[in-house]
């Protein structure tokens, strides 16, 4: 009879999972929809020098082009890039983005024309259901093998490559660094609200910390859609992204490399990716762009997240 009700409970989480997270984010379910408006960033709010400055825009003006895709799934793969680059020699950081639940990157096209500012080339596909891995690895394979005519070609930093996922992207991202041949180019992970073991297990994104032997910073809102207050969420919905599951798998992960987890106080999970928008930037201009700046967020007793008021249930080996 327990048997029966563990897996009737199980059931349940994956219905009930898979319905909060595509619920979540029903703003952008229409295919044709743009979450953000261009200067959506200019409305972020905080009381701290840094994370104001990186959840702004940079000094790049940024370019996009598409490229259609042989994969259904993926479609089109998009790319933002500096405008600077067209006529450089230089290299230029990559970062790939892992899509949430039902979200093409075309919908969050602002939000990474924001993050290109940086310096970065931003990269993304239509892929709406993420969460294996398996059409991000195809997408970093196209940019690492652009051919002669790409105005791409010879511009991609192959030694510096992070990924950013969100939802079930978060899931698909740590797939991504784990799971696959090229999964050896990524220097660093972002996730914001990275669906919980036990929920992505059940859908079919199951994913295993220890493998993970890159610099990660992990994050998840404090609202009611990421984390229910629940004991057990292995046998109930707890919440798309619960501290618990920050707490195991942070702890399950190597102390080798620089780890960090976080949650952003007062947000929802559709909240996630402009509310971490300024920290997501500096972790990335960190790793991939050695900015000493930006590691003054996280760096040392006095890292500008301990003390910000956004942030809470903070965790770090660094």
């Amino acid at each position: 009879m327990k048997k029966m009700l563990k897996i009737i409970g199980i059931a349940l989480l994956v219905i009930i999972g898979g319905f909060i997270i595509i619920t979540t984010i029903k703003n952008i379910i229409v295919n044709n929809s743009l979450w953000f408006k261009d200067n959506y960033y200019e409305d972020f709010k905080s009381d701290v020098e840094l994370e104001k400055k990186y959840a702004g825009l940079g000094s790049y003006e940024v370019q996009e082009v598409k490229y259609k895709s042989e994969n259904k799934k993926i479609k089109n793969i998009r790319v933002w890039y500096s405008k600077e680059l067209e006529n450089s020699n230089k290299k230029y950081p990559v970062i790939v983005v892992v899509n949430a639940s039902n979200v093409a990157s075309f919908n969050l096209g602002a939000a990474y024309k924001r993050l290109a500012s940086w310096g970065f080339i931003v990269v993304g596909n239509d892929d709406r259901q993420s969460g294996t891995g398996e059409s991000v690895s195809e997408t970093l394979d196209f940019i690492l093998n652009v051919d002669k005519d790409n105005v791409l070609h010879d511009k991609v930093d192959k030694d510096n490559i992070g990924i950013i996922g969100y939802s079930q992207g978060g899931a698909g991202a740590l797939r991504a660094v784990t799971e696959f041949e090229n999964s050896k180019y990524y220097k660093t992970i972002f996730t914001g609200s990275a669906s919980y073991s036990t929920l992505s297990k059940n859908m079919g994104w199951g994913y295993d910390m220890k493998k993970v032997n890159i610099p990660y910073f992990m994050t998840a809102g404090t609202g009611e859609s990421d984390d229910r207050g629940l004991e057990d969420i292995t046998n109930e919905f707890g919440g798309v992204a619960p501290l618990s599951s920050l707490i195991e798998n942070y702890n399950n992960m190597t102390n080798d490399v620089f780890k960090m987890r976080a949650r952003v106080t007062g947000a929802e999970h559709q909240d996630m990716l402009n509310r971490t928008d300024g920290y997501m930037t500096a972790w990335m201009l960190y790793h991939l762009q050695n900015d000493e700046e930006a590691s003054k967020v996280f760096i040392g007793d006095n890292a500008e997240i301990l003390t910000n008021a956004n942030w809470q249930d903070i965790e770090k080996n660094n």
